[in-house]
């Protein structure tokens, strides 16, 4: 598989062409675990699970490595405000390590459900402080920092590519530091690599350090220990856009400041937003929603899982309830279509089976899958080659079975597990006879013959099924 991806640095899509041959390395912005993930956050996990499925079935070896925030990430990501991971200890009673505890199982519970592949290295910042401590000397060391009113900065200024990713202007970071924000700041962008006690006087967790008993500055944390697992130079890093202007620049800066290696990331690839009619999620705003209250809501994890799918990683994706039943239904069909093929394969078909060549008939299918993959993840276009493919009736159904499986190990919906269920109350000929006429409805659609469309639509609405178009193909329910 030939993969191209929209690198953020340099804003365009690009070949992917590993440092080294047959390996990737990863880096996924994890979570700052003061508060439980919103759906908005789990997103982003998605959008990384599928890149690493991705590789991994191209036949890449991929370490994937993803921070455990649980010291330093204050509530501006410009060194302002409190530290997250106090104000939540506070606010519950609890000491910091409580909550990091609580809130990373919480985390890890939430991705287990979204069948998210767990990273390969899962590193905690408080257990990379002493990295931190000798990365910072290193900046030190080659003339990047300052100390000022007891911190250590790191100076834009003398860094001449600084924001470079965000397509920020050197000249306007370097106008002094804003009023009312940290007079010690030589430029408005300068951030901090370590905080002393001039911060927060009774700061929860603090270390000895050359710059006095501090704590580190967030954006360190992620390239210490990025480093520490995956070398001066690795493939990929990605994140949320909401990283790109500030952290994922100070990253690059303190990075190539330390190693003197340019590029440190090869690629960027950053997920939009997931937006409310009120505009972006967010746990400062609260009334958040989590993947619990979707469960309790009577919904599937898989089936936001499918939502999310349904959408382009670099499309904002709008979230509705409506549109989440869209996919609850979508999901639903699916499984039942499986569990139909599963009944006539006679459990002749199954994941650890499939061999080297694709399924006789369903190889087009599976070539147009991968070529979705390939083409920047293009998840909406891989659903769609699935219910394609899935749709043909000429397939055999140990080869539309084993086909699905093989692309199920990217999309990660469960369909080993729904082939495995008793099958679908629906009678098979109705199945068969339902799919049928969504068929001669998509054929009457692309011939424009919108008259036949309607009635098939009219007709099966009369009959108790409900047709729904979605980004992925046609969907039917019973109403």
């Amino acid at each position: 598989m030939a993969f191209s991806f929209f690198n953020t640095l340099g804003r365009q899509i690009q070949k992917f062409e590993p440092l080294r041959p047959g390996k990737v390395g990863f880096y996924g912005c994890g979570p700052t675990v003061y508060n439980y993930a919103h759906i908005g956050n789990l997103r982003a996990y998605v959008t990384h699970d599928i890149l690493v499925r991705s590789l991994r079935r191209a036949g890449y070896d991929v370490t994937h490595v993803m921070n455990i925030t649980d010291v330093g990430h204050l509530s501006g990501d410009n060194d302002e405000g409190d530290d997250k991971m106090v104000k939540s200890a506070e606010e519950r009673g609890k000491s910091v390590l409580e909550v990091a505890d609580f809130y990373t199982g919480a985390f890890f519970n939430d991705t287990g459900r979204m069948n998210i592949l767990r990273p390969t290295v899962v590193c905690r910042a408080t257990g990379h402080v002493a990295d931190m401590i000798a990365l910072i000397g290193r900046i030190e060391a080659n003339g990047f920092t300052y100390s000022a009113g007891g911190n250590l900065y790191f100076d834009i200024s003398k860094f001449p590519s600084y924001g470079e990713l965000a397509l920020l202007r050197l000249d306007e970071q370097k106008a002094g530091a804003r009023a009312g924000v940290d007079e010690n700041k030589r430029n408005a962008g300068d951030f901090v690599l370590w905080f002393t006690r001039s911060k927060f006087e009774n700061q929860a967790l603090v270390w000895d350090s050359p710059w006095g008993r501090g704590y580190p500055g967030w954006h360190i944390e992620c390239s210490a220990m990025s480093i520490k697992y995956l070398g001066e130079q690795f493939d990929i890093h990605s994140g949320g856009i909401d990283h790109i202007p500030i952290h994922h620049t100070n990253e690059i800066a303190q990075s190539e400041a330390a190693t003197g290696r340019r590029p440190w990331v090869k690629y960027w690839l950053h997920n939009e937003f997931l937006v409310l009619d009120r505009g972006k999620m967010s746990k400062s705003a609260g009334g958040f929603l989590t993947l619990q209250s979707l469960v309790d809501s009577g919904y599937d994890p898989l089936d936001y899982r499918y939502f999310l799918l349904g959408g382009h990683y670099r499309s904002q994706l709008q979230f509705s309830f409506d549109a989440l039943d869209g996919a609850k239904n979508a999901r639903k069909s699916l499984c039942d279509r499986v569990r139909v093929l599963a009944g006539k394969a006679g459990g002749r078909a199954a994941p650890e089976n499939a061999g080297p060549r694709p399924p006789e008939g369903a190889a087009k299918y599976l070539e147009a899958f991968d070529s979705a993959l390939e083409d920047d993840l293009s998840t909406p276009r891989a659903l769609a080659e699935l219910w394609g493919m899935l749709r043909d009736n000429s397939l055999a159904p140990e080869a539309a079975l084993e086909a699905a499986f093989d692309m199920d190990r990217v999309l990660g919906l469960g369909l080993e597990d729904a082939a495995k269920q008793e099958k679908p109350a629906e009678d098979e000929a109705l199945v068969r006879e339902i799919e049928g006429l969504v068929a001669e409805r998509a054929e009457a659609k692309k011939a424009k013959n919108f008259t036949r469309a309607d009635s098939i639509r009219a007709n099966l609405k009369e009959r108790g099924i409900i047709l729904e178009d979605r980004p992925g193909g046609t969907v039917w329910r019973r109403s």
